[in-house]
Formats: structure tokens, C-alpha cells, sequence
């Protein structure tokens, strides 16, 4: 087994058998939305129905990057795929570095458009890789490899910091991004990693030509928390310390979906520590187009098919139950129901300048 194979394999394994949660919250809970005594809609004529890069969903919900390149990968990218398709909802894949370097793991990574014909699928490509020359080509490969709709380009500062070998380079990332986004004949979304995305960075992206952004905030899985325990597991006391050390380093995921989405015209995708229908809601009534969700679709995964269904099914029922409640009709209607922001998540978005108390008088 390669060096890459093995860390993915060791990415899954620890995240399966550790706590690997951020002990910061999300800032969802911060969130009320406000009950409608008479929603004025009956519940069976709610639609949750969307647009997102151009494919219909059936929900604003993406079974976010996950995994790819080993045989365990490849079982799991199949039951998840079949699942996106069932739904009719997106699904990521993780890093196809892997591919880009050994054809031979490509089939990891084409399961799932070929079980998922008619699925939004969306392609990942690190920015490590484009810090060490990779570009244009390497992109084009992702997209091709499993007939992406989108390529996902994530950042992970964080995690390579405290990754054994972790690669930290960064400058020049941002030409590198408009490069590609200018040779794709598919949108470019920018993910994070857990940690967040300010509006300063959302603001220099879509200068760069990136179509969204997925936010992946401080409040789910820490990849600190699972560098951490990889650290321990090796023997490498520095690495350990720095990764505990910055386990709940990040900006939270509601106050990441207000700043990007009030600071750029961006698509934008919740996601970090995105658990329920509920959050599903409160992060759509925020400002996101959809929700992705990564670690608990894993669990069920593992589980089987039967258990990762019945569990979409039930954030989707309790999705829909909540914009009938708050007499959301459809997706849209959803975008504009009042909320309040209170506590520590309001305190943050003021401190950086944005007014809550105007979601509170939408009407």
C-alpha cells in the first residue's frame, strides 16, 4: 500500500473510531426561526425541490467529499452513490489525487457516476497540489475521470499544518485558481476544510472566477481532532500537541454562510456540523442554496445502504416538516422567512459589521 493509500485508509479508520468532533457548536443553534401558527400551505404541497450549477435536485442536499483510492473507498463511494441517486441529491467525492498519480485507483472514484448517472457530481482537487505545480490539466483529468458537474477545489491550511508531511504552501493559490476556473468548461466551487471561509477570502475568490463556495464551518468534524490522533498513533509528539491544540480553531458555519453570502453573489454550500433537517433549514433560511453533510453519511455507509437511507430520509421528512411550520412553500419562500440570530453568533456577525436584526424583519 502507497503512503497516500494508506493516510486516506487511516483518514477513515480514525474518523470512524474517535471522537473526532469540533467542541465549538456550528452558531445554528444560535438561530430561531420562527414558527408560523397558521403556515397558510398544506404540508403535502411543499416542494423542496432546486436549481444548483445547473442540475435538479429533488433537496438542497449534498452528500459531501468523503473519500476515494483504496478498496474500502470504493465500497463506500457505491453505497453513497447509490443513495444520491435514489434521492436526487449531489454528492462529492474526496481528493482524487490519488487517481491523478495512480490510474490504476481510478474505479474508486468512477463508481460514482456510474452509479449515480443523474446525480449533481462533483470532482475534488487539493490546493497543496496546485502550491506544487499542478493546474489546468490535472483539473481537467478530476472532471473527466468521473463526469463531473463541478470541480470542488478544496483548502486545508489547517489540516497540512498538523498532517505528518502536510504540504503548506499557499502563495500564489489564488492565480492558480483563476487559471483553472477560466479553462473549465464546468464551475469551480472552493471548499473548506472545517475551518470556515471569511468574506475576505469569499470576495478575493469571486474575483478569481469561482462559481461558489462551500463554507464547511467550525462545528463538525475537526480534521485538527483526526491529524491529531494519526499524530499519537505515530509517535509524533509535536504534531499531536499543535493538532489538539487547534482543535476548535475555525469560524463557525452560520457565521461563515452570512459572510459569504452577504459579501459576494456567490452559490453557497453549508456545510460543518450540519446534523438535522432543522440545520437544514436554519442554514437555507441564512443564505446557503443547499447543505452538505459528510461524517454522519459516512457512519451510515459503514453501516449499509439500508441504514444510510433510512437516515437521509428521515433529515429530508424532518426538512420539509420545518418549512411547513415556517409556511415555506418552496426552496425560495424558505430564503425569506424571518429568523433571529442571538448569542455568541450574533455578537460575532456584528463585531464584523453585518446587521441581524434585518433577517428578524423579512416578512
Amino acid at each position: 500500500m502507497t503512503k497516500i493509500e494508506t493516510r486516506k485508509q487511516r483518514h477513515i479508520s480514525v474518523s470512524l473510531k474517535n471522537n473526532v468532533q469540533s467542541d465549538v457548536g456550528t452558531g445554528l443553534g444560535d438561530v430561531r426561526l420562527i414558527h408560523r401558527a397558521i403556515p397558510e400551505v398544506n404540508l403535502s404541497e411543499i416542494s423542496t425541490e432546486t436549481t444548483l450549477f445547473g442540475k435538479r435536485l429533488k433537496a438542497p442536499l449534498i452528500i459531501s467529499a468523503l473519500t476515494g483510492g483504496t478498496a474500502e473507498a470504493r465500497r463506500i463511494n457505491s453505497t453513497l452513490a447509490d443513495a444520491a441517486e435514489a434521492f436526487g441529491i449531489g454528492l462529492g467525492v474526496g481528493s482524487q489525487r490519488i487517481a491523478v498519480e495512480q490510474e490504476e485507483k481510478e474505479s474508486s472514484f468512477r463508481v460514482v457516476r456510474e452509479r449515480a448517472p443523474d446525480a449533481l457530481v462533483m470532482g475534488n482537487l487539493g490546493c497543496p497540489q496546485l502550491s506544487l505545480g499542478w493546474g489546468v490539466a490535472e483539473a481537467k483529468r478530476c472532471v473527466e475521470m468521473i463526469a463531473a458537474d463541478v470541480l470542488a477545489i478544496h483548502m486545508n491550511p489547517l489540516q497540512e499544518v498538523i498532517q505528518l508531511e502536510g504540504e503548506t504552501n499557499y502563495r500564489g493559490i489564488l492565480d492558480k485558481v483563476m487559471e483553472i476556473t477560466r479553462s473549465l468548461d464546468v464551475p469551480v466551487v472552493m471548499k473548506e476544510t472545517g475551518c470556515g471561509v471569511a468574506r475576505e477570502d469569499a470576495v478575493r475568490l469571486e474575483e478569481a472566477g469561482v462559481a461558489g463556495i462551500e463554507v464547511s464551518g467550525l462545528g463538525g468534524t475537526s480534521w485538527a481532532a483526526v491529524e491529531h490522533f494519526i499524530a499519537k498513533e505515530s509517535g509524533k509528539n509535536e504534531q499531536e500537541t499543535l493538532g489538539k491544540a487547534l482543535w476548535n480553531w475555525g469560524i463557525p458555519t452560520a457565521v461563515s454562510v452570512v459572510e459569504v453570502r452577504r459579501s459576494t453573489g456567490l452559490k453557497v454550500v453549508a456545510s460543518g456540523g450540519i446534523r438535522t433537517g432543522t440545520d437544514m433549514a436554519k442554514a437555507i433560511a441564512l443564505g446557503a442554496d443547499a447543505v452538505g453533510i459528510a461524517k454522519p453519511f459516512l457512519d451510515k455507509a459503514v453501516e449499509g445502504s439500508d441504514a444510510l437511507r433510512e437516515h437521509i430520509e428521515g433529515i429530508l421528512r424532518e426538512f420539509r416538516v420545518v418549512m411547513f411550520l415556517v409556511g415555506a412553500r418552496d426552496i425560495e419562500e424558505l430564503r425569506r422567512v424571518p429568523l433571529v440570530i442571538l448569542g455568541d453568533t450574533a455578537e460575532w456577525l456584528r463585531s464584523r459589521g453585518f446587521k441581524t436584526e434585518e433577517y428578524a424583519r423579512r416578512h
